[in-house]
């Protein structure tokens, strides 16, 4: 039994039209009249009455119009658990701004070079956002923090720890233990960027009675680079995305270790495993083991 023969039937059902029905498939009138007649010559009994141009559905086909529902609404929840479930060669990843930037930017090539048959489409934005799109399937995998949810897993990646920096002839000058109330005076730029829990930063200041003075917020990693290189600015920004800067000597970390130490860490986040090849997800942890060292030679 062919299911178009069975979809045939129940657009005409609803449309109460064969030329209707048609319209909806994008199909000829002919074809579906013919689908019809095959699914009747193979159930032995007409399933419409049919007077010109007019068909009512028959007693028989009356009683055979719920089984079609269900064959047609079980193959259709058959096909979208393949498609959730099935190994693919489209990979969809989601991932935060400093994340896809840095990391991906570098993961991407080696994993093509293993897998040449892999097609990548990025999606970038919040957890929140990655998340929801992780339930819904929408994605294969997540490089974000830490997220608990019933029926989701996460699996430690990299580190990124958030560095407080500063254009190498900003005024503020090197202490070895810098207080709060010292930073407080200084103007920053404030990165927020959804992939870090920048109360820990607002707390640093509350403990010590003073509030940070936040000149301007951006959301765009190059605009707060701006803001430091003109030399009136300090900024909290992921090490990743300062990584050059600090090795040439432009920008300088201002060390806060004592008054906070932000290790964020990125997560390997995904629903089910089984979309994609073990040898894949074994390539994403060497791939960021490697990269880690990279960073550290370097």
């Amino acid at each position: 039994m062919n299911i178009d023969h069975i979809e045939a039937f129940l657009y005409v059902v609803h449309y109460k039209s064969t030329h209707k029905a048609a319209n909806a498939l994008f199909l000829s009138q002919p074809t579906v009249t013919a689908r019809i007649k095959s699914l009747e010559r193979e159930l032995g009994v007409e399933l419409f009455y049919r007077e010109g141009r007019s068909v009512t559905l028959s007693d028989k086909g009356k009683d055979f119009l719920p089984f079609a529902t269900q064959i047609v609404q079980t193959f259709q929840q058959g096909k979208k658990q393949l498609e959730k479930t099935q190994k693919t060669d489209d990979v969809c990843i989601g991932a935060n701004g400093v994340t896809a930037q840095y990391f991906l930017a570098y993961a991407l090539p080696k994993w093509k070079e293993q897998f040449p048959n892999l097609r990548f489409q990025l999606v970038t934005g919040s957890t929140a956002s990655l998340l929801e799109k992780l339930e819904s399937h929408q994605i294969h995998v997540a490089f974000i923090q830490y997220v608990h949810r019933e029926g989701i897993c996460n699996e430690f990646l990299l580190n990124n720890a958030v560095k407080l920096v500063k254009h190498c002839e900003h005024p503020l000058r090197q202490y070895e233990c810098i207080e709060a109330k010292e930073l407080a005076q200084q103007k920053m730029v404030f990165f927020e960027c959804g992939a870090f829990d920048w109360n820990y930063v607002h707390k640093m200041f509350e403990v010590e009675g003073v509030a940070a003075n936040i000149e301007v917020r951006t959301d765009h990693l190059e605009v707060a680079k701006a803001f430091i290189r003109t030399k009136n600015y300090i900024s909290f920004l992921p090490q990743l995305c300062v990584k050059n800067e600090l090795e040439s000597g432009e920008f300088i970390e201002v060390d806060i270790k004592h008054l906070l130490d932000m290790n964020q860490h990125i997560f390997l986040t995904y629903k089910n495993k089984d979309t994609l090849t073990s040898a894949f997800w074994e390539k994403i942890c060497q791939t960021a083991k490697d990269f880690e060292r990279v960073q550290m030679v370097e």
